[in-house]
């Protein structure tokens, strides 16, 4: 069997472990092909691959990035669409295809395995908002990556007594949010799923500089304070027609400096937490999931998903993997809440 695997949407740590365990597997253990589609569905739609051979994939799980390119390319569009890529993987001798991505990418393989087309996917997002799998793999890492940033942001914060306000990222969910939060000892988190006023924020921070502390208030950037509808997103929709969130700190340090006259400055993580080499974490899970899904493809398992489930690697149909996305429960939130102010 020649199998074609992709990486779509957001380049994440992990995402070569997953390439180097399908294809160490599938060819130690089933003898299978491997083909890599250049720079995610954009390769699909366009004809574009190239072969994987084991000693390709030697060494890659510890880099980050993706060795196939990615991009946020809608295979429906530009020229796209199921008779298209039907055209190319039977010119090109490809029986089925891995897809390694999130929630846009999985969307896409849901609707070409609709249409008869033979995928498995694999989850990958560092936001973490998938409920069909415990953990994706890039979260762990953009978490550690995160935290010793704001480590770095509170020592400066501290010298200047200063109130700091760090975005990261996350989309619709807080996870990032809270646990990077939470390992820092932010004096507020802000996550999508709370709608929290300015007053109570600036109260926090209040609290926090009375005490002597240099205030720090960790915001994700799908925040929407109380007095909001929409989160904050100028920059229009993306490819998938999904708004491309960011800039909500420097909306919020402008409004904490205003009611608290404590000189405030803002940093945007931004990109940072989805670069470099990923955490022993993301490399055994993204390595298991790899492998998982070349089972998957063996036993013609096609429209699933790899997941994680406790400490087990099992499989769910695309539609529940995309049935709702994971946010952070109340209760996760009241826990870390106490720390506030």
């Amino acid at each position: 069997m020649k199998i074609g695997i992709l990486t779509s949407g957001g380049d994440c740590p992990g995402l070569n472990a997953v390439v180097r365990g399908a294809v160490l597997k599938g060819i130690t253990v089933h003898g299978h092909e491997f083909v890599g589609f250049r720079d995610g569905w954009r390769g699909v739609v366009q004809g574009e691959a190239i072969d994987i051979s084991r000693a390709m994939v030697r060494g890659i799980a510890k880099q980050g990035g993706t060795i196939l390119g990615t991009s946020r390319t809608n295979p429906f569009d530009n020229g796209g669409g199921p008779e298209v890529i039907e055209a190319h993987l039977v010119r090109l001798g490809i029986d089925a295809i891995i897809a390694i991505g999130g929630e846009g990418t999985l969307a896409a393989a849901n609707r070409l395995t609709d249409v008869g087309l033979k995928i498995v996917g694999v989850p990958k997002t560092v936001d973490n908002d998938l409920d069909a799998t415990d953990y994706t793999f890039g979260f762990d890492t953009a978490v550690q990556i995160a935290t010793e940033a704001i480590d770095r942001l509170r020592t400066t914060g501290e010298s200047h007594h200063r109130c700091m306000v760090v975005e990261v990222m996350g989309r619709h969910v807080g996870w990032i949010a809270l646990h990077a939060g939470m390992a820092a000892g932010a004096h507020a988190i802000l996550i999508p799923e709370q709608k929290v006023s300015v007053e109570q924020i600036a109260q926090w921070v209040t609290q926090a500089n009375a005490r002597g502390r240099a205030p720090l208030v960790v915001v994700a950037e799908g925040f929407v304070p109380e007095h909001l509808e929409s989160p904050h997103s100028p920059r229009g929709l993306d490819t998938f027609g999904r708004p491309r969130l960011g800039g909500i700190a420097d909306k919020l340090a402008q409004e904490l400096e205003t009611r608290t006259t404590i000189e405030t400055r803002a940093t945007t993580l931004g990109y940072i937490q989805r670069g470099g080499v990923p955490s022993a974490f993301d490399r055994v899970l993204a390595t298991r999931l790899g492998m998982a899904a070349i089972d998957a493809v063996v036993e013609d398992s096609w429209g699933t998903m790899v997941a994680l489930k406790g400490t087990e690697i099992l499989r769910v149909s695309f539609e529940e993997a995309l049935g709702q996305l994971k946010s952070v429960p109340q209760e996760r939130y009241d826990e870390a809440a106490v720390l506030f102010g």
